[in-house]
């Protein structure tokens, strides 16, 4: 099943594996309170940024913490998810309005294609990273090996975390 055509049909919720979190991570200052909007603590980024020594807050819709609405309230030193795919045009605005600096796993083929993203993007300041291989995502958590292989390369946009406006990292397939 592709991811595209998943996410297309409403279904947003996608996990990302081990391997995918660990590139921003090093990144990262240390101890650094963490904000991840579409994560509750089964997320891997809530489990590997918190082993790491961050202090994380998890928040999801699922519990009634819409990112739209909660955003002021939470003060964190970054905000870091996999954002849900039909809304990355939103999401990013908001990450923009609220200046903290952010990273958000996301396909990059098509990013800048809408007219929308195409001058959000060119009016704001951001970085990539990209990552090496594609990344294959979770459908449940249950599940212990990646089932979903997008037809697209994943990476982070970020802003004001990276060092140059692109960096490379390689991810290991085998920290699931």
């Amino acid at each position: 099943m592709k991811l595209d055509k998943v996410a297309g049909s409403g279904n947003d919720e996608f996990y990302t594996p081990r391997y995918a979190v660990l590139p921003i991570a090093k990144y990262l200052k240390a101890g650094s309170k963490i904000w991840c909007p579409f994560d509750t603590e089964d997320s891997n980024y809530y489990k590997e940024l918190t082993l790491l020594g961050h202090d994380v807050i998890p928040t999801h819709i699922s519990k009634g913490e819409d990112f739209f609405d909660t955003s002021t309230e939470v003060q964190c030193d970054y905000i870091i998810s996999n954002p849900p795919y039909s809304l990355k045009g939103e999401v990013f605005s908001r990450l923009f309005e609220l200046k903290t600096p952010f990273a958000m796993l996301v396909g990059l083929v098509g990013i800048f294609e809408s007219q929308f993203r195409f001058k959000m993007f060119r009016d704001n300041t951001f970085e990539v990273l990209y990552l090496n291989k594609r990344v294959s995502y979770f459908k449940d958590y249950s599940d212990q090996v990646p089932s979903l292989n997008p037809p697209f390369s994943s990476g982070y946009i970020t802003s004001s975390i990276l060092p140059d406006r692109i960096c490379f990292e390689e991810i290991d397939k085998k920290l699931i």
